[in-house]
């Protein structure tokens, strides 16, 4: 998939990055507040960013971001200090998420990727609504006609960049699991966009053809 990649869970300074976050935690446990808020404001634009990759409608990804870190929050005290948060956070966030899909699924709603916004305006009437769609919409598409299991993988290494070894702690898998969901998720999404791509060249070809019908019988 072609889009621009997003920085990695890790600061420059990637040990410096694990201290800080690790001090932090000690600090909310021991009362200050103020040390979670740090926290918060380290990972909320990312954590964001990740839910909306799944979710459409901001608010709702907002939402959850906000219930990710009142869960971790809640779930402070069973983090181990001698690992990474940044993982772990997500890897609440994420569950989250998906939780929150297979609720939509179960009610019946017909989802596209996700809930759409109430107030998202009605797409204009046109012969293929696929055409007026950007390449981001087309990518969101696809993702969903593939499994979770590929889909999570494939958004978190080739839409967000994180790395294997952080994709297998934010899904509690082994790096070798992630990696063969990784490869295969790919092959999946090849497939489909090359299914979607002919699909779509097969109707702008049959617009044609009944647009030039339609010319020859005025003639």
């Amino acid at each position: 998939m072609t889009e621009v990649q997003s920085p990695t869970l890790s600061t420059t300074d990637h040990g410096a990055s694990i201290s800080t976050d690790s001090r932090l935690v000690e600090d909310t446990r021991r009362g200050r507040t103020s040390a979670y808020g740090d926290l918060v404001e380290r990972y909320e634009r990312r954590l964001v960013r990740v839910i909306g990759r799944f979710i459409r409608d901001p608010y709702q990804a907002e939402d959850l971001a906000q219930e990710t870190f009142l869960r971790a929050f809640i779930r402070l005290g069973q983090f181990d200090t001698s690992r990474r948060f940044g993982p772990w956070l997500f890897r609440i966030g994420v569950n989250l998420t998906m939780d929150h899909l297979r609720k939509v699924k179960r009610r019946g709603r017909s989802v596209l990727f996700s809930e759409s916004s109430s107030k998202r305006p009605p797409d204009p009437p046109v012969e293929d609504p696929r055409g007026d769609l950007d390449l981001r919409q087309e990518v969101r598409c696809v993702l969903e006609d593939v499994p979770e299991k590929y889909r999570t993988v494939l958004v978190l290494r080739d839409l967000e960049n994180f790395s294997t070894s952080e994709i297998a702690a934010i899904l509690d898998r082994k790096e070798a699991t992630i990696r063969w969901r990784l490869a295969e998720a790919r092959q999946r999404f090849q497939k489909l966009w090359l299914k979607r791509l002919d699909r779509d060249a097969a109707a702008e070809i049959s617009g044609r053809c009944k647009r030039e019908d339609r010319m020859g019988a005025r003639r």
